[in-house]
């Protein structure tokens, strides 16, 4: 089992830098702001009417709480007076935590371990030893004060192999549904922006997907979640021998050609650390034994033919509206001329496909689509055009008042060659209905693609990750992806796509968390190809949201290409990423090979075009 463990300070001093949570006594509307401005989550002592995100109070006060609606994911009941007042106020409340001192631990511990209680054990300790001694008599959650990294990274130390998490003023396993309820929004957005896709602590270094930033995991790590001189300065433990034997199991059955089950694939994606490490090992070895050491990358232009779109997903910074609606800047749409000259530029610089995407326009039937086709076709006969998303096909079917079938078969015979896979976000409707609520439901995406390959188009697939999602639904899109794999066979690539929060409405409504952390980059790349394996050859990593130093890192956890040149990218610049909007095949191939590994120039459907030299 591992130990949590919390940073807190008692109210709000000046220059707290390590601590997430601040605990005050009698909390009001201006100590909540003051808090929160100075990047506390505050948590109320003694009262319970505060404004507060959580509480850690006596059993009377928690009886109240109890009566006032407030759940247990936000109670810590003290030690404090009649063991049957504790008793009865854990039981009743459900809180998540029972809080004591060193002094009460062992009736602490006698009430944590009795039957029908799943309240945790937290004691407030002050040095290294008085955790230890806390651990061992049975505590699974320390209140540490304002550690620094040196502190807690030799009580990483001292307790491997179990797990050490850093946790907020809530409970690792806070629902985001639940939060979104419960809180109040300013306490919400800012609950959001302290933790990973698991309700866990993220780690204190601003590196976010879409910045022009180095990432930020040493140079011979993989996992950046510790930042203490021990952690940095040090390799990754070989083999599985200090990591938790279940999720060692999973990942030798992963290597004897047996994959993981959906609940098992989520307790990957709740990997910590040196796990991490260990799941980016196996994710390389299935890689070398399917793809060898040859990283791909293709050369292509993306067209983003306009700009204007009547579906209002949360994520995308990249759509507008009608100049009278004022949205985020002027609309513009390009004619099926301009995307043509745009192809015959692509081709005339050596590329082998140009990819087609763009905002659903009120205007656009199924017909403007085929006419693109006919148009590049036309032009440029042996151009391989990847276009047009699950959700363009849908609405252009809709609009034709025909089958998605049908249309699928215009769009094929027009000479449409691939479909690309976005549109997919997350396959879980719970996250759906938040994140992009009007647009199609995960079966639908599954219909299209489905229908798609049954007429002899493949397609990508996608995944972004680092918003309002998490392990599960992250597990239950890897299981949708395998279900149409096993089905069809007709998916060439994962790409995950980290999300890029700068200027997405979710994130500026303060709904949405600031991105993945980069470990959860690096497992959403190795747990796709551990779950993928013998389904989906090919993980890409997405330079466009990461950088080309970033992406090769990620070769190193299962990835074996680097997507494409792109020659003009304006969806994820348009959410605020920094890097660029091309790269040449000569930095491509540098990148790879500055990773130890061998480029080579493919189709969209992973042929070679040439060896690179």
């Amino acid at each position: 089992m591992s130990v949590t463990f919390c940073r807190t300070v008692t109210g709000t001093p000046a220059g707290v830098t390590r601590a997430r949570v601040g605990e005050v006594a009698g909390l009001d509307d201006a100590a909540v702001a003051r808090a929160l401005e100075a990047g506390l989550l505050p948590v109320e002592t003694a009262r319970a009417d505060s404004p507060a995100i959580a509480w850690v109070v006596d059993p009377p006060v928690a009886m109240e709480l109890l009566g006032r609606g407030v759940p247990g994911w936000r109670i810590s009941v003290r030690r404090a007076g009649m063991r049957a007042d504790v008793l009865d106020a854990l039981v009743r409340t459900g809180a998540a935590f029972l809080r004591t001192d060193p002094a009460g631990l062992e009736e602490a511990i006698e009430l944590g371990w009795l039957p029908g209680i799943s309240t945790r054990v937290s004691v407030t300790v002050d040095t290294l030893a008085e955790a230890l001694d806390a651990i061992a008599a049975g505590a699974v959650d320390l209140v540490v004060g304002n550690w620094g990294p040196q502190e807690v990274g030799a009580l990483r130390e001292a307790i491997a192999p179990r797990a050490l998490i850093e946790r907020t003023a809530l409970p690792p396993e806070t629902e985001i549904d639940d939060a979104r309820e419960m809180l109040a929004r300013p306490l919400f957005t800012a609950w959001l922006g302290h933790i990973d896709g698991s309700g866990a602590s993220r780690p204190r270094y601003r590196w976010a997907p879409g910045r022009d930033e180095e990432p930020p995991v040493p140079p011979r790590r993989l996992s950046a979640e510790w930042d203490d001189e021990a952690w940095r300065a040090g390799d990754p433990e070989e083999g599985l021998s200090r990591i938790d034997p279940d999720l060692a199991g999973i990942l030798e059955r992963s290597l004897a050609d047996s994959p993981p089950r959906v609940a098992e694939i989520e307790r990957l994606f709740r990997a910590r650390g040196p796990e991490v490490e260990a799941i980016a090992r196996v994710a390389d070895t299935l890689r070398a034994r399917r793809c060898g050491d040859t990283v791909t990358y293709v050369v292509n232009r993306n067209i983003n033919y306009t700009n204007q779109c009547y579906f209002r997903c949360g994520f995308c910074g990249f759509s507008r509206g009608p100049k009278s609606l004022n949205l985020r800047g002027d609309p513009y749409i390009l004619n099926v001329h301009e995307v043509v000259h745009r192809s015959v530029e692509a081709w005339e610089r050596g590329a082998t496909e140009v990819c087609l995407q763009g905002g659903i326009h009120p205007d656009f039937d199924g017909d403007f689509y085929v006419s693109v086709l006919e148009g590049i076709k036309a032009r440029l006969p042996e151009m391989h055009v990847h276009g047009f998303t699950p959700l363009e096909v849908w609405q252009g079917a809709h609009t034709l008042g025909i089958s998605v079938r049908e249309f699928l078969m215009r769009l094929r015979d027009a000479g449409l060659g691939t479909l690309p896979g976005t549109a997919a976000e997350i396959l879980d409707d719970r996250v759906r209905v938040h994140l992009c609520p009007d647009k199609v439901r995960t079966a639908e995406w599954a219909e299209v693609m489905i229908t798609a390959h049954e007429l002899g188009l493949r397609s990508t697939t996608t995944m972004m990750m680092g918003h309002i999602d998490g392990p599960r639904s992250w597990a239950n899109h890897l299981e949708v992806l395998r279900q149409i794999q096993r089905r069809t066979g007709g998916f060439t690539e994962f790409v995950p796509l980290p999300f890029v929060h700068m200027a997405s409405p979710i994130f500026l409504q303060g709904k949405s968390r600031p991105g993945p952390t980069w470990d959860e980059v690096v497992l959403v790349h190795a747990v796709g190809r551990i779950a993928l394996d013998g389904l989906i050859d090919n993980i890409q990593a997405s330079w466009v949201k990461l950088g080309l130093s970033g992406g090769a890192r990620l070769l190193d956890a299962g990835c074996n290409d680097l997507g494409g040149t792109l020659m003009d990218e304006n969806i994820s610049r348009a959410s605020g990423a920094a890097h660029g909007q091309l790269a040449t095949p000569e930095e491509l191939e540098a990148a790879i090979r500055g990773a130890g590994r061998t480029p080579a120039r493919r189709t969209t459907v992973y042929g070679r075009v040439e060896s690179a030299v």
